[in-house]
């Protein structure tokens, strides 16, 4: 059953919508998965603020184009696609994408490739994303590296009064012992 021209044009704007608002998208075959079973992973990937949605690759191709992002994607616009579009956090969401075709266990989903900003990833540099520091880790990186240089001036304004203090110390124990 072919789809109206009425909806095609929404498809395409939530195609813009979606790729207004992600930093990345992965693209993947779903040959063989159940309806129940997208759910299940829209339901984690959601979590991690990422949308998955199988998509029309023409449509797409489409909104791609109006977006002003590349639009020639070295043919992952072939074949039935399903395709994550990442948030801000783009190594948690590739990480609960992957983790979940993991769990399958037989590995019906397949990453194909990924468009990251302006670039074309192949399949393996797009798994590679998961490598990414999730942003909770990122900015715990950030913090202790701000925190690193308060720190040290703290023990090193510290370290003199402590000195002292184990100096006295170890001085009225000598006192004590010598009585």
């Amino acid at each position: 059953m072919a789809i109206t021209r009425q909806r095609k044009e929404e498809l395409v704007a939530r195609y813009r919508e979606l790729l207004e608002a992600s930093t990345a998208l992965v693209f993947t075959d779903y040959r063989g998965v159940t309806v129940a079973q997208i759910n299940e992973l829209r339901s984690q990937l959601k979590e991690t603020g990422t949308t998955y949605m199988v998509v029309k690759n023409r449509l797409l191709k489409l909104a791609l184009e109006q977006a002003g992002r590349p639009s020639e994607l070295d043919g992952l616009l072939t074949g039935p696609n399903a395709v994550a579009f990442l948030g801000e956090d783009i190594g948690k969401g590739v990480k609960t994408l992957r983790d979940w075709i993991r769990q399958s266990g037989d590995e019906l989903i397949t990453i194909k490739g990924a468009l990251l900003e302006d670039e074309v990833l192949d399949a393996e540099r797009a798994a590679s994303l998961a490598n990414l520091p999730t942003r909770e880790e990122m900015l715990a990186t950030l913090l202790a590296t701000i925190m690193a240089p308060a720190s040290q001036l703290a023990r090193v304004i510290h370290e003199p009064g402590a000195s002292l203090a184990r100096v006295v110390k170890a001085r009225a124990d000598q006192e004590q012992q010598a009585a």
